[in-house]
Order: C-alpha cells, then sequence, then structure tokens
C-alpha cells in the first residue's frame, strides 16, 4: 500500500505532505490532481526502515527536513535533475552509500547528512558553491567527497575527520 498526501504551495504547485506505506521501493508521482508535484515536505518518509530505494520526479525542487530520518536500510536513490534546495536535515540517520548531488543545488546546510553511518562517497554537481559546518557529523565511513575547487567547504563540516576532497 502506497498512499501519499498533498498540500498546495504558494506557486500552484503541491508539497508531498505526508506518505503511509510499507513498500521496500517507493515512486512520489510527478503530479497529482493535475498539478506538479515541487516539493517533499518535512518527515515524510521518516520512520520507515523498510525502504530501500525511493525514486523522485524530475519536478521535485525542493527537499525537506528529516525527510529519511530513520530510512536506514535506503540504498538507492537518485536525486532529480532540477533539485534545488535541501532544508536542513534532510538525509540524517538514512542508509545511503553513496549520493549524487545535482548541479542546480548550491549548499549544503548543517546537519543535512548527520549520523548517516553508511555514506561512504559523496559527488557534489557544478552548481555546489557552499558546504556548511557539521553537514557530515557523524558520517563515520565517509572518505571520499568530489567537488569543484571553488567550493567554500567548512572547516568543522567533518568535524575534523580528514577526507579525499
Amino acid at each position: 500500500m502506497i498512499e501519499f498526501e498533498y498540500k498546495q504551495v504558494d506557486d500552484g504547485t503541491l508539497c508531498v505532505s505526508a506518505y503511509k506505506g510499507d513498500e521496500a521501493v517507493v515512486e512520489v508521482p510527478a503530479e497529482a490532481d493535475g498539478l506538479p508535484v515541487t516539493v517533499i515536505g518535512d518527515g515524510v518518509f521518516s520512520g520507515h526502515p523498510e525502504l530501500t530505494e525511493l525514486r523522485l520526479p524530475d519536478g521535485v525542487t525542493d527537499l525537506g527536513e528529516f525527510i529519511l530520518d530513520g530510512c536506514e536500510n535506503l540504498r538507492q536513490l537518485q536525486l532529480p535533475a532540477g533539485l534545488e534546495r535541501f532544508w536542513g536535515y534532510t538525509f540524517v540517520r538514512c542508509g545511503l552509500e553513496e549520493l549524487t548531488i545535482p548541479d542546480g543545488v548550491r549548499s549544503i546546510p548543517p546537519f543535512c547528512f548527520k549520523d548517516c553511518k553508511n555514506l561512504v562517497r559523496l559527488k557534489c554537481g557544478t552548481g555546489m558553491k557552499t558546504i556548511h559546518a557539521w553537514a557530515f557529523a557523524g558520517c563515520d565511513k565517509l572518505s571520499a567527497l568530489d567537488i569543484g575547487p571553488e567550493v567554500k567547504l567548512h572547516p568543522q563540516a567533518f568535524e575534523s575527520k580528514e577526507l579525499n576532497t
């Protein structure tokens, strides 16, 4: 069973505001009631350890806070090409091992990947400008971060962990 709830955003698009289900693979629809889905709201998939793969539609531009909190078995997530923003603790405590961030994302906020214990490699797109303090706090296995030379990397982004960047 997969069920989504939506609320309309000021620009007339939709935000996924809730998810009910117990599936391992979940695909968020690109639209509902004829309106495009552009936002995944705070905590939508939080507390779903059965989730192993999440598919987001290309029209999503914003990912809310704590959307994957506790999804420790999540291994596959391809972010939409049009993604622009993470709101905060977006990936906290999820099971991702590798992730590629699209070119439209300019910043990784504090604690965005906090306690992602399985995260080994992160590749940032060409639009990345800033990685804030504590973005990777508690990411004990993170060993490679692919970023451009112009990225402003806060000295405490990794809690004094040395990485290949």
